[in-house]
């Protein structure tokens, strides 16, 4: 116990010696980042260059059996918080008539132990966890992916 309280006491101590060297570092100098594969990345400004957003379009076929499907829209400002998910105004049962949107799975309406709920589970919740939007990407690694023959 007394180890602890001397580290803490440490840490409390030199907290303002840190803060003083990060104030005299430059705070608006781009970051720059460097990948696993050596490629030099300056900043997330950089990150918005290798895409952009697509537009409403036809959603992609699935390349695998269990690939969760691709938003076939942006969702950039979209709110998604433990009280409020913005993808519910379309997806959501009682409101794809109207809209003309994709139901959402009757499997995220399933516990991890498979009892049935009258709402969204809540590990189904945050969509943006599996779901993602189509993109005009170009792949940061080449690769020589096929789907599966059944999936074509």
């Amino acid at each position: 116990m007394k180890k602890l309280i001397l580290i803490l006491t440490a840490c409390l101590l030199l907290a303002p010696v840190h803060a003083e060297k990060a104030a005299e570092t430059k705070a608006f100098e781009p970051v720059k980042l460097q990948t696993l594969r050596g490629v030099e990345i300056n900043g997330p400004e950089a990150a918005s260059d290798n895409f952009r957003n697509e537009r409403d379009q036809p959603p992609l076929p699935r390349d695998f059996v269990q690939q969760p499907p691709l938003i076939p829209h942006t969702v950039k400002g979209y709110n998604i918080t433990r009280n409020f998910n913005k993808c519910m105004d379309c997806h959501a049962w009682n409101r794809t008539k109207d809209t003309g949107a994709t139901k959402v799975s009757v499997t995220h309406f399933k516990t991890a132990t498979g009892t049935e709920l009258s709402n969204i589970s809540p590990r189904r919740y945050f969509c943006t966890q599996c779901h993602v939007s189509q993109t005009d990407a170009k792949p940061l690694v080449a690769n020589k992916f096929q789907p599966a023959a059944g999936m074509r």
